[in-house]
């Protein structure tokens, strides 16, 4: 039993009714009873159809009110004006759970959202639990129960199995589920979410991550509509050790405009998703077959802890094709340790021992080599998994009972690492080798791709659960959008450290402030309306005398006037002007979906060219702020390349979480933050926002 209010009993109801019951098994309203009929479910199948007395041999009954039972759940097939009414009825009797057939809901405009809204408000004065509408449904292969009407029956019922699959779309739901059947995957769940006027894919992956049947748990999402939920059961999910593999469309321009028309939802941003839910610990995918893949990989629930792949192989190209992938996706292949190549070389003194460990077509004359040198990379190795590329030797049935006898032993003695072929030959013999718990791929780059996912999975699962996040206080933001002065004010207060600076209103004023810095200053114009100062010549770097400070007044003035005549200009702001160190930029974003985002990047042409950034929802603490930093691809640059002094990436991770803290009490009216630059002086030297734009919503910005 789940934590979730009638969950259950939509899943595994003991009583389901079938409202709009056909005796036609192609309709609708005739496929669920037709393929629950077929599997035999245990449960008693009540049809609801005014015109008939019996539907596909079972009694019927005219109306809802004519049920002898309160029925768990109830299959809704009638048009959409029916149900309020059907609802009515279905509330009365009792019934804890409907899954809702019909469309014209909330996907075909506003009076069909009106309507939706009606609809639930009806459900929830029940109590009652609504999956879609708009749905195909769900099934549960072990009890029988079929609450869907997908035609992907008619081509076999799915195997009964661990893998759980959680849908926003029916059609593509139940093609996952046929494409699982179909790779002889047991996949036993599937719950597909329609449009979520009550029930999300967040609730369906939660159910997933507290069931005892389900251990790996795969979700389609078109949209978000529950954040929190969703992040909550990702977290469930992870300390119960069920890897959840996502795939999130939406990703372009054509595909978001689809997906809102489909579910009637909004898509986020999808680098932002991406970054968001892997940091909850999704791993996202792009494409079905890859999810198979990894399914499959997770459904024997070996999750090494070593992150780390060895590779036996019949085929010096083969090593070669496995090596290169593996480098590809940050798969580490260590070599073995020298005295155990050493050891190796004496056994076959023309193999190649190192990793790939290559013991030559000469392991189809004795099959004693592949124990060998697999045992070794077990032993020896420490390897997390051992992907062994024995192409169609394996799949010989001839050979196979030597190779089955050379590696029982081995995947009885190191339970707790992977151990895969690659191989290709008569299904009939392959599946011998998956029923040992050995892994079957016929292609060595997918195996490798879907070990790495497996292997990351365990190796996150030993590290600590990370730290709730930092409790952040509410923020008092001006009524209107700051100029920089204030934005960097607002700032210091949140412990964001800016520059020496002075606003100043006169020539004479700048003059003072910069005097009293100390030259070389900075000087740009302060409105809160001129956002690209130094498109318009608005900003003045490298002033060394007051001569200089004077004219640079004046010029700033004038451009100003001249580009942004209707801009609010507060004044002129001297800066200390700051040199050495690595320039950064830091930001937050708010997304529509999951709040206030925070980002991290090298300054100037690297974000760029590079779009070399870290993603993380807000807020997050320093560690957390630490790892964001160390995780873009030109870390190595503020840990001193070429002989530079490594930046201070302390001060850097302490501003970046005060940062996250201030974006997260900040409340809805932030839009965004832009520091850009962010000096990043040598280690013990501080980091120093040298530029600060707050945009609020409704701030009035006009440049």
């Amino acid at each position: 039993m789940t934590s979730q209010p009638h969950f259950d009993a939509l899943i595994a109801p003991r009583s389901v009714a079938v409202i709009g019951a056909s005796d036609d098994p192609t309709r609708i309203g005739g496929r669920p009873i037709a393929a629950m009929l077929r599997a035999g479910f245990k449960g008693r199948i009540m049809p609801v159809n005014p015109r008939r007395t019996e539907v596909q041999g079972l009694p019927c009954f005219a109306s809802v009110d004519d049920l002898p039972e309160a029925p768990d759940a109830a299959l809704i097939a009638v048009p959409a004006s029916l149900i309020p009414e059907t609802i009515t009825a279905l509330g009365r009797k009792g019934c804890k759970a409907v899954t809702l057939f019909s469309a014209g809901f909330a996907e075909t405009g506003e009076e069909g959202e009106a309507a939706q809204r009606e609809m639930l408000a009806l459900a929830r004065q029940y109590g009652m639990r609504v999956l879609g509408p708009n749905t195909l449904g769900v099934y549960n292969v072990d009890i029988g129960y079929y609450g869907t009407f997908s035609s992907s029956l008619d081509t076999g019922h799915p195997r009964a199995g661990n893998i759980g699959i959680a849908s926003q779309s029916g059609a593509f739901g139940a093609h996952l589920g046929a494409l699982a059947r179909d790779r002889g995957l047991g996949c036993s769940v599937l719950i597909t979410t329609g449009n979520e006027a009550d029930i999300t894919v967040a609730e369906a992956i939660r159910w997933m991550a507290e069931s005892d049947t389900t251990d790996v748990i795969c979700a389609y999402m078109e949209a978000v509509n529950d954040a929190p939920a969703l992040l909550a059961a990702l977290d469930a999910a992870r300390a119960a050790g069920k890897p959840v593999f996502a795939l999130k469309s939406g990703r372009s321009a054509v595909g978001a405009r689809a997906a809102a028309s489909h579910t009637a939802s909004l898509t986020g941003d999808a680098v932002v998703a991406d970054a968001v839910l892997t940091d909850h610990g999704a791993i996202i995918l792009r494409d079905p077959e890859t999810m198979m893949d990894y399914a499959y990989a997770a459904s024997k629930r070996v999750f090494p802890s070593s992150h780390s792949l060895g590779v036996i192989t019949v085929s010096g190209g083969a090593g070669i094709v496995i090596s290169d992938e593996a480098e590809r996706i940050g798969l580490p292949m260590p070599p073995m340790p020298e005295d155990a190549q050493a050891r190796l070389k004496g056994v076959l003194s023309y193999a190649s021992p190192v990793n790939p460990l290559d013991c030559t077509a000469q392991a189809l004359n004795d099959p004693s080599l592949l124990e060998t040198f697999t045992r070794a990379a077990l032993e020896e190795g420490g390897y997390g998994a051992v992907l062994c590329f024995l192409t169609y030797v394996a799949g010989s049935p001839a050979m196979s009972d030597l190779v089955l006898t050379a590696m029982k032993p081995l995947r009885a003695a190191y339970p707790d690492r992977i151990i895969a072929f690659c191989a290709l030959g008569d299904p009939a013999v392959l599946r011998r080798y998956d029923d040992e718990g050995i892994l079957i791929f016929s292609d060595p780059c997918r195996a490798a791709r879907a070990l790495d996912a497996v292997m990351r999975f365990g190796a996150d699962r030993e590290r600590l659960q990370p730290a709730p996040p930092p409790r952040a206080a509410s923020v008092a933001l001006p009524e209107a959008t700051p100029d920089e002065a204030a934005a960097k004010a607002l700032l210091a207060d949140a412990g964001i450290a800016a520059a020496p600076e002075q606003a100043v209103t006169d020539p004479a004023a700048a003059i003072d402030a910069a005097e009293s810095f100390g030259f070389p200053v900075v000087m740009k114009i302060l409105s809160p309306d001129i956002l690209h100062k130094s498109d318009i010549g608005a900003v003045k770097l490298n002033l060394t005398t007051p001569e200089e400070v004077r004219s640079a007044y004046a010029e700033i003035l004038q451009a100003a006037a001249t580009h942004a005549p209707n801009a609010r200009i507060s004044g002129v702001l001297v800066a200390k002007q700051l040199t050495g160190g690595v320039e950064c930029l830091m930001g937050i974003n708010r997304d529509p979906t999951f709040g206030p985002v925070a980002v991290f990047g090298l300054g100037g042409i690297f974000v760029e060219l590079l779009n070399d950034v870290a993603l993380r929802a807000c807020p997050f603490d320093v560690d957390t702020a630490r790892e964001m930093i160390g995780s873009i691809r030109g870390a190595a640059i503020l840990r001193g390349a070429r002989g530079q002094p490594p930046a201070d990436i302390d001060a850097l991770a302490q501003m970046l979480s005060s940062l996250s803290i201030f974006a997260a009490g900040a409340g809805e009216r932030l839009v965004s933050v832009d520091l850009n630059p962010v000096l990043a002086l040598p280690a013990g030297q501080g980091a120093y926002a040298l530029d600060a734009v707050i945009e609020l919503d409704g701030g009035g910005r006009d440049h």
